[in-house]
């Protein structure tokens, strides 16, 4: 498709400089004729349909400048992002948690939040955890989730209901994956008092199975993650899990329980601890507790986010956890059904002093290109949240205040944290959303604050990161727990979505992430799991190779999008793409075309 625009003479800049200009319109390629004496000067504007923007501001510059000057006039703003939630659908979403006061520590700990497709549309849905009351939870609880369908223009309809997601308590955080090995995508929600696995049938409604599959119980469990972890074809659940915290004996508050010198609510020290749960899928719907058998956790630490990847690139996933003012937990998977817990050894148990942290959300990504992952994790105020470079041996180096991260995040409480290339630069961004536990916080005169904004941190190379949120728009204040990240308008870059304590969640469109051309890469297994959970795929461009993994879970609580995102900077063309499938097969493809969705099945055989 072409279209022509026509500069006044005299040319400026001469020809040649005008197609360099030409360069860096993003997505807009140029045909440009030899300059004729004392005539117009012609273009042809090739572009993609679903780029119709570019062509029209660069027509627009165009109709009063020379075309050198309408390339300059036509370069699109800078990152930033708009919050789309007023006309989304989700508003009427209430992310209730117990009372205003905070008496008791279930009722800070907020829901997840996830971008799935889950009717197979192509267009990004959302789905919310609610929680409770005690009160209500006493009468059965509320609406464990909302589920919200995509139109893929930011608009958002209600259809929980519809779907059949009637399960009520008080929930948590939700994970993503193909359970059954149906070729549809399931989900299972944790909460207190219970558990909800809800089975995609297909026909846009779920069925409730978490009891006849063996994961129903729960006395209060909170992050959790689905990945294959002895590599059988079918999907294993790992679960973390928090408190004893028995309603009929609730902790009350009184002058044990102070936080600066003020009365709070009691926990997590003081009380018991429960031990996290391992299931192992059998393959035909039911899932083996085996927990003790593998010696998971079995000081019964307080669990709270869960990440399930391969960190030392053996093809073997293994698992980290965030605990609550306890020491973290890494375990490493044998490949033989067992695993070793190595968190000290590692250096990811403790803070670089060697102090245990109240960490909640965590996240993994290559922000280095070197081929491993590395960690962060959100921790509580007046710790700073934690950055830990992967050394490629088993161990990590805490690089927290060195890359930009330490002072920035000292008197933040940490919650949601997730990994991605916010303006397709080929480095890997990080976003961290924020909020106190205590209402109190606002009293403390000690630069803490209740409702806290939202951090973004640019990753600028050699490691290091600067934190951007208030240039790019996001200087209001929150009590935010989920955060998930998804490209919901399939408009090449990422937005994210935000669960919120006690009020609305918030939906933000990234305007202007997609400047650089990029890669949307949606992985499919052939047999046992379809959702691909674990699958491994690298992007060779400019003589760098970025890193990603599919995921059920991390952040906190929460799930981004399961298609892989890929931002290429200034390259043009992608060189290689590969995916490794958790059942070794292996497919490349070469000078793949980018600004796309790209859908990769798994080959049936080598």
């Amino acid at each position: 498709m072409g279209h022509t625009l026509r500069a006044r003479c005299p040319l400026s800049p001469p020809w040649r400089e005008i197609v360099r200009a030409a360069g860096r319109v993003p997505r807009v390629e140029l045909e440009i004729g030899p300059p004729a004496a004392c005539s117009d000067f012609s273009a042809v504007v090739r572009y993609r349909r679903q780029f119709r923007s570019d062509f029209k501001r660069l027509r627009r510059c165009a109709a009063t400048a020379t075309l050198g000057a309408a390339l300059a006039c036509a370069q699109p703003a800078g990152l930033h992002f708009v919050d789309a939630t007023s006309n989304s659908g989700l508003q009427a979403f209430d992310g209730l948690q117990g009372s205003v006061t905070k008496e008791h520590i279930i009722e800070v700990m907020g829901g997840g939040a996830a971008f799935l497709d889950y009717n197979a549309d192509g267009h990004l849905d959302i789905l919310l955890v609610r929680g409770s009351t005690i009160e209500q939870f006493e009468l059965g609880g509320d609406l464990m989730c909302a589920l919200y369908r995509g139109n893929g223009q930011g608009g958002y309809e209600d259809v929980t209901l519809q779907a059949g997601l009637s399960a009520r308590g008080w929930g948590q955080g939700v994970a993503l994956g193909d359970f059954d090995s149906d070729g549809r995508i399931d989900f299972f929600l944790t909460g207190y008092g219970s558990n909800a696995l809800y089975r995609n049938l297909g026909d846009g409604t779920f069925e409730e199975v978490a009891r006849s599959a063996g994961i129903a119980e729960s006395r209060w469990s909170l992050g959790a993650s689905f990945s294959d972890l002895d590599r059988d074809g079918d999907l294993d659940l790992y679960v973390s899990n928090y408190l004893a915290y028995p309603l009929d004996r609730l902790p009350r508050r009184d002058a044990n329980c102070n936080y600066r010198g003020f009365d709070v609510f009691c926990g997590p020290r003081g009380l018991t601890g429960l031990r996290d749960s391992l299931y192992l899928n059998d393959g035909q719907g039911h899932f083996e507790e085996v927990a003790a058998e593998r010696s998971i956790d079995e000081a019964k630490l307080y669990g709270l986010g869960v990440l399930v990847a391969d960190y030392n690139n053996d093809s073997w996933p293994d698992i980290f956890v965030a605990n609550d003012l306890t020491a973290n937990l890494f375990y490493r998977n044998n490949g033989d059904g067992t695993f070793e817990e190595l968190a000290v050894l590692a250096g990811t148990a403790f803070s670089q002093d060697g102090v245990e942290e109240g960490s909640m959300g965590v996240d993994v990504a290559d922000i280095d290109h070197d081929g491993w992952l590395d960690l962060y994790y959100t921790n509580s105020s007046y710790e700073s949240n934690s950055m830990l470079v992967n050394n490629g041996d088993g161990s990590f180096t805490n690089l927290t205040y060195p890359s930009g991260h330490g002072g920035s995040t000292h008197l933040f409480v940490g919650w949601g944290v997730a990994f991605g290339d916010l303006d397709n630069d080929s480095r890997e961004d990080l976003f961290v959303v924020n909020g106190h536990l205590y209402p109190e916080a606002d009293r403390f005169e000690m630069g803490l604050k209740y409702e806290q904004r939202w951090l973004v941190f640019m990753n600028q190379g050699n490691r290091q990161f600067s934190e951007r949120g208030e240039d790019f728009g996001l200087s209001k204040r929150y009590k935010s727990r989920g955060l998930a990240l998804g490209d919901y308008d399939n408009d090449g870059d990422l937005d994210a979505v935000v669960n919120n304590l006690d009020g609305p969640p918030t939906l933000l469109r990234n305007d202007g992430g997609n400047h650089n051309p990029w890669l949307l890469v949606d992985v499919r297994g052939s047999a046992g799991d379809r959702s691909a959970i674990g699958a491994r795929v690298q992007a060779t461009s400019g003589g760098r190779t970025q890193v990603r993994e599919v995921r059920s879970s991390g952040s906190y609580l929460s799930a981004s999008d399961l298609r892989q995102h890929f931002g290429f900077g200034a390259d043009e063309s992608l060189e290689r793409l590969t995916v490794r499938w958790p059942s070794g097969r292996t497919l490349s493809l070469d000078d793949i075309e980018l600004n796309q969705v790209l859908v990769i099945e798994e080959p049936e055989s080598e």
